[in-house]
C-alpha cells in the first residue's frame, strides 16, 4: 500500500514537471457567431449567404402583384409589421404596375419550380428584397423566415428602435419548402375556456413558425365551448364550468366563424374536435336523451378519464351528432372534423366499432373526412380518415393496414403539457418529462417499424389544459418545445441537429420578449438577451 502511494507521489511530480515544460492549454474558442440568415426556424432547405445588406429606410416601399388580393394582403400584413420603424410611416403597398422606387421589397405570386404549394424563395440584396412563391401560403411563410431576419424589437410598438437608426437585413439567398404537409397545435379548450383573443395570439405564434393547422378540442368531460342552434343548452348549461369549477364559457358561432377566418388569413386552418362517444359529460348533463338511461349526470369539474359516454344504442344519439356536425361543417372551410374517439372504457368492442362506423358516415354525408385518435383504428375506417397516433405504445399498423394516413403526435414527444422537469410546477407526467432535447430530436419516419413516410400526414403537437387556466401558461409550456415541433414537421432530417438548433432557439428569446411570449427559460439552451 505504501510503496504505490510512494509510486504515485512520483508520478505527480513528473507530471507536474512536464506540464511545466509544455504551454498551457488554451480553453476551446467560442463557436463563431451564427449570421441572422442561419437563425431562422424552421431551418429551410438552402440558404446561401453574401456580402453586404439591404438597409430598411423611409423610401422603402412593398410591391406586390397587381390584381392580386391575396399578395395584397399579404403586403399589408409586412407592411403593419415593420410599422414606422423605417424612420416614418409604415411602408406603402403599391402594386407592381405603378412606380418603383428603389430598394424596395418586392412580393411576387408568379411559378417557382420545385417548391410546391407552400414553398417560397427569398433574395435580399443590397438594392431590395425579393420573396416569390407560386402560391399565397408560400409568400406568407417567405415573409415569416424575413420577419425572423429584422431585429426583434419591431415586435413591440413600445420597443422599437430609434427612427434614425438604419434596420439592415442580411443578404443572400433562401430556397425553403417543407416535408409534411400537416405541421399542427392542439389547444384544449374544453378542460380549461380561453377567450377568442387568447386563440388568435396562439394562431400567430403558429403562423411565426410556419405551422398550418390548429386542432381545437371543442367539447369534453368539463365544457362544451362552441354554440349549436339546435341544441343550445350545450354552451349555456354544458359549458358553464371548467376543471376546478370556474365560469367556463364558450363561443358563439359567429366568433367561430370570426376566430377561422382570423387563422385563414394567417394560413392556419382551424380543425374543430368533438370528442365521441367518450369525453361527453358536458353534452349527457345539458340533454338528459343521450343517457341510456334518460338521466342527466352532475356537471364535471375533476381531471378524471373514461367515465363517460353516449349512449350509442339510442337513434337520438345520432340526431344530436347530425346536427353539431351539420352545424360546426358549415362554418369550416377546412377539410377535417375531429371526432375523437379516444378513452372509452363503457362500451364492448362491437359496441365502439358501430359506433365509429356510423359517426364517419355521419361526417361525410356532410362533405367532411374524418380524423380521430389512434382507438378507431380498430373499427373499420372508412376511406379518406386520418388516425391521430398518440399512445406512445400504440402501433399504427391497424391504420395503415386500412389504407389510412396518420398524424404523429406521441405522447411521450410531442405532448406540450407534459412537464419539463419533474420539480415544473406546471404540467403533467405520465407521459414522461419532456425537455427540449427530447422534443427535438426524433423522426416521424423512424418512430415506427414499417411505416412509409407517404403515410405520413404530418406531426401536430397537443397541449392539454388540466393544469392550465390561463394563456400565459400555455405559453410557458409550448414555448421553446412548439419551434421544435413545427421544425420537425417543416425540416428535412439531414438539415436538422440539436446543437445547432439550440443556438437558432436561443436566438429566438429577445424576439418572444418583444412579443411578451411567457416562454420556459431551459437550462440547456443557451439563450440571447
Amino acid at each position: 500500500m505504501n510503496s504505490l502511494r510512494v509510486g504515485g507521489l512520483g508520478l505527480l511530480v513528473a507530471l507536474a514537471a512536464a506540464s511545466c515544460a509544455r504551454p498551457t492549454r488554451l480553453a476551446p474558442p467560442e463557436p463563431p457567431p451564427v449570421s441572422l440568415m442561419q437563425r431562422v426556424i424552421p431551418a429551410p432547405v438552402s440558404i446561401e449567404p453574401a456580402d453586404g445588406e439591404f438597409v430598411l429606410g423611409p423610401e422603402t416601399a412593398i410591391v406586390v402583384t397587381p390584381n392580386d388580393a391575396d399578395a395584397l394582403a399579404i403586403g399589408r400584413f409586412l407592411s403593419a409589421l415593420i410599422g414606422t420603424a423605417a424612420g416614418s410611416e409604415a411602408p406603402r403597398v403599391v402594386a407592381g404596375s405603378e412606380t418603383i422606387p428603389e430598394g424596395s421589397i418586392h412580393i411576387n405570386l408568379r411559378a417557382v419550380a420545385e417548391t410546391g404549394d407552400e414553398g417560397y424563395e427569398l433574395e435580399v440584396a443590397p438594392g431590395g428584397i425579393t420573396i416569390a412563391a407560386g402560391h399565397p401560403a408560400g409568400l406568407f411563410y417567405g415573409i415569416q423566415t424575413l420577419r425572423q431576419l429584422l431585429p426583434p424589437h419591431l415586435e413591440h410598438e413600445a420597443t422599437r428602435p430609434d427612427p434614425a437608426r438604419s434596420i439592415g437585413v442580411p443578404a443572400g439567398a433562401i430556397r425553403d419548402s417543407p416535408r409534411f404537409e400537416w405541421r399542427g397545435a392542439m389547444l384544449d379548450v374544453s378542460r380549461h375556456f380561453f377567450s377568442v383573443e387568447d386563440v388568435k395570439r396562439y394562431v400567430d405564434l403558429l403562423a411565426l413558425y410556419k405551422m398550418n393547422r390548429l386542432h381545437l378540442h371543442l367539447a369534453d368531460d368539463q365544457g362544451w365551448r362552441i354554440e349549436i342552434m339546435s341544441w343550445p343548452r350545450l354552451a349555456t348549461h354544458g359549458g358553464s364550468t371548467e376543471v376546478g369549477g370556474g365560469p367556463g364559457g364558450h363561443y358563439t358561432q359567429a366568433e367561430y366563424a370570426d376566430l377561422v377566418a382570423y387563422a385563414q388569413r394567417r394560413f392556419v386552418t382551424i380543425v374543430p374536435e368533438i370528442d365521441m362517444p367518450g369525453h361527453t359529460n358536458a353534452a349527457l348533463a345539458s340533454y338528459p336523451e343521450l343517457n341510456c338511461d334518460s338521466v342527466a349526470p352532475p356537471l364535471y369539474t375533476g381531471t378524471r378519464v373514461g367515465f363517460s359516454t353516449l349512449c350509442v344504442d339510442k337513434d337520438v344519439t345520432y340526431r344530436f351528432i347530425d346536427d353539431v356536425v351539420r352545424e360546426i361543417a358549415a362554418l369550416t372551410p377546412g377539410r377535417y372534423i375531429h371526432i375523437g374517439g379516444d378513452e372509452v372504457e363503457r362500451l364492448s368492442e362491437e359496441e365502439y366499432g358501430a359506433f365509429v362506423e356510423r359517426a364517419q358516415q355521419i361526417v361525410q354525408a356532410h362533405r367532411k373526412q374524418v380524423i380521430g385518435w389512434d382507438e378507431i383504428a380498430h373499427a373499420r375506417l372508412t376511406p379518406g380518415t386520418v388516425v391521430q397516433q398518440w399512445r406512445p405504445d400504440a402501433s399504427p399498423q391497424p391504420a395503415i393496414a386500412q389504407g389510412a394516413r396518420i398524424i404523429v403526435s406521441s405522447a411521450d414527444r410531442t405532448y406540450l403539457d407534459m412537464k419539463y422537469q419533474a420539480d415544473s410546477a406546471l404540467g403533467l407526467r405520465w407521459a414522461g418529462l419532456i425537455d427540449v432535447r427530447t422534443a427535438y430530436t426524433w423522426d416521424p419516419a423512424t418512430l415506427y417499424d414499417g411505416v412509409p413516410e407517404s403515410s405520413i400526414l404530418g406531426v401536430e403537437a397537443p397541449i392539454w389544459s388540466e393544469t392550465l387556466a390561463r394563456l400565459s401558461e400555455v405559453e410557458f409550456m409550448a414555448f421553446p418545445r412548439l419551434p421544435a415541433i413545427a421544425e420537425i414537421g417543416w425540416s428535412a432530417p439531414d438539415g436538422r441537429n440539436y446543437d445547432e438548433f439550440s443556438r437558432r432557439l436561443g436566438a429566438q428569446a429577445p424576439r418572444w420578449s418583444a412579443l411578451g411570449v411567457n416562454y420556459y427559460r431551459a437550462p440547456e439552451i443557451p439563450w440571447e438577451r
